[in-house]
């Protein structure tokens, strides 16, 4: 057998996408191999299929449960013997499944990496014919990464204990130069073949706003997409439960999910959303990593997230299946605020010493930074988040609520003088709120306990929307007028830059928007949208169809017990909609069928579609 045999009697599919074939065929012919590719990309079939073609053992290293849960899952539906090694088994179930592995019962097993150094697993892992280890979510090795994991540390150690080294395969959705690097030289990568498909996620739409009423915002969104699953990010545990209660008091079917809870609530309501039981989950950033779930159709971030890593890996976990989902951030100035402190109080890198713990903080607060701005930025927002990740290209997407925003550009070049002037005469010793105050000609006891009342400067702009004047401030931000300090006040200052401005020397314009509303989306089915994302449209019998499909799909799934998902996902429904399989053949044409499950399956989805056909 062949990787194009195992692609297609394994996965299902007929062709690898971009990048897979590369990273496949490294791994195969043993070289250390780093795989960059955005969420949805296939990463997992990069080295599912060299493991099945290998001979030996694979062990797929991996940070949580729940990715290891979901992707055995997977692996099993599909025909593949597959086990993972982690704290949720009992210590009969941790020993029987390692005796099944040193019997050579699996071909694919996931392990955290907490286990790698244990007796028991050692002495396994010495005994056994390992061909090659997989790291997944490698940007954990680092300690520049967002999700810098000390247990990952132990990977080396493990591999050099091995009495043969086995191949090396590294991968993850987002990793920027720097922690790229750090991946090859922690994990001693040894002349790997590196390969950065792009991060860009051309199904999704990106949307900032900075609504009046968040919730209600939120909620008119939610009422437009009534099939639809999505997740709802929330910067602390208190948000969590406000926004879960009132989407509940509302008649939406929800769940959540926060550090707060008991570890089985959090498994509970996890499972609810996995399984199609929830269609919202509202949540911290303790949810979602390694989340395998496919029909995700939007991502709330209800605060703004500490970092774009974070924000691109959370708001990713919408559309995996590639089909259309959309992308919204609400901003609001406390979410900076909230963002520092959890920065200042970080907690999670205590093992790191005060000298390189000070570093990670100033680099947290310098990310925290340019998140902000990507809330400000009146250029592309996906541009935006290529740049960050080091990705230049076109500044226009067309799917973003910049590109489909209208602007004009426009001279404030006398609110910039304004500010600057305000910055320069008090020293850079006051903040933001400070500075907005004195130019609007603020009558409070702060401005008068500052004696800004006594500044040149003080309500030179009286008029002027304070909303309109944190946008011209962040543009002075960002074209480094001004800056920021990164310490505990965040201190306002101006640059040798803006000594012309206060001269008279030059203009500062800036692009602003005539309108900041995106046209209302009509309702929409998941079908209806997923058909367009295909570039189809369906007619009202193949939206039928595709609801009998996801009904026979979730009668299938209850019977099983695996998520909705693992069964087949939308897109293949759609595809199945879209080729109306008569008979075997033509059901193994649709994309996400493959042979075991098309055996396993086939002939009730068959059944279905004839039910239905007379509706054609």
């Amino acid at each position: 057998m062949d990787k194009y045999q195992v692609l297609k009697q394994y996965f299902g599919y007929d062709r690898f996408r971009e990048g897979q074939e590369c990273l496949i065929d490294s791994l195969l012919s043993g070289r250390d191999t780093l795989g960059i590719m955005p969420t949805g990309a296939g990463k997992s079939l990069c080295f599912q299929i060299p493991a099945l073609l290998m001979d030996g053992v694979t062990l797929v290293i991996s940070p949580l449960i729940s990715l290891m849960k979901d992707q055995v899952k997977a692996l099993n539906e599909a025909g593949v013997h597959a086990a993972f090694l982690n704290s949720s088994l009992t210590a009969g179930q941790y020993y029987k499944a390692l005796s099944y592995a040193a019997q050579g019962r699996y071909t694919i097993i996931y392990v955290a990496p907490e286990r790698l150094l244990t007796e028991e697993f050692q002495r396994f892992a010495f005994h056994t014919k390992i061909a090659m280890v997989a790291v997944d979510e490698a940007h954990c090795v680092s300690q520049w990464g967002q999700d810098f994991r000390p247990s990952y540390l132990k990977i080396v150690e493990f591999i050099r204990q091995l009495p043969v080294r086995p191949v090396i395969g590294a991968f993850t959705a987002t990793a920027t130069r720097e922690v790229r690097d750090d991946i090859i030289d922690i994990l001693m990568l040894q002349e790997p073949t590196v390969l950065t498909t792009g991060f860009d996620r051309p199904n999704l739409y990106f949307s900032v706003q900075s609504p009046k009423n968040p919730y209600a915002t939120m909620k008119n969104f939610i009422e437009t997409h009534p099939k639809d699953s999505g997740i709802v990010y929330c910067l602390t545990r208190k948000t969590v439960e406000e926004i879960c209660s009132r989407l509940h008091g509302d008649g939406f079917s929800v769940t959540r999910y926060h550090a707060g809870l008991s570890d089985v609530e959090r498994r509970e309501n996890q499972d609810e959303f996995i399984y199609d039981q929830a269609q919202i989950m509202v949540a911290t950033n303790a949810f979602g990593m390694g989340i395998d779930k496919s029909n995700v159709r939007y991502v709330i971030h209800y605060n703004m997230p500490k970092n774009m890593e974070s924000y691109y890996q959370e708001a990713g976990r919408a559309g995996r299946d590639g089909e259309a989902a959309d992308c919204l951030l609400f901003y609001q100035g406390k979410d900076v605020v909230t963002n520092q402190y959890f920065i200042d109080n970080n907690q999670d890198n205590e093992e790191l010493d005060p000298v390189t713990q000070r570093i990670v903080t100033e680099r947290d607060r310098e990310r925290l930074k340019k998140m902000t701005w990507y809330c400000f930025t009146n250029e592309c927002l996906r541009s935006y988040i290529l740049r960050y990740f080091g990705e230049y290209g076109s500044n226009y997407c067309g799917n973003c609520s910049n590109c489909l925003t209208q602007f004009e550009t426009v001279d404030v070049t006398e609110a910039a003088r304004a500010l600057i002037g305000t910055a320069v005469w008090c020293g850079g010793r006051y903040g933001t709120t400070v500075l907005l105050e004195t130019v609007r000609g603020a009558d409070t006891v702060k401005i008068r306990r500052y004696g800004m009342e006594k500044s040149p400067y003080y309500g030179k702009l009286p008029h002027m929307p304070v909303p309109k004047l944190r946008q011209i401030l962040t543009h002075l931000v960002l074209e480094e007028y001004l800056y920021v300090t990164n310490d505990e006040y965040a201190l306002v200052r101006a640059t040798e830059k803006s000594k012309d401005i206060l001269n008279g020397i030059g203009t500062v314009v800036m692009k602003m928007a005539r309108e900041q509303e995106r046209p209302v989306k009509e309702k929409n089915s998941s079908a209806a949208k997923g058909s367009r994302a295909m570039g189809v449209a369906f007619t009202e019998a193949e939206e039928r169809l595709f609801e009998k499909l996801r009904q026979v799909r979730t009668e299938i799934a209850r019977q099983e017990k695996v998520p909705p998902y693992i069964v087949f996902s939308d897109k293949t429904l759609i595809h199945m909609c879209v080729v109306k399989p008569r008979d075997r053949a033509q059901m193994l044409s649709v994309s996400g069928v493959g042979e075991h499950k098309y055996q396993k399956y086939g002939k009730v989805f068959l059944e279905c579609i004839q039910r239905e056909e007379g509706q054609f």
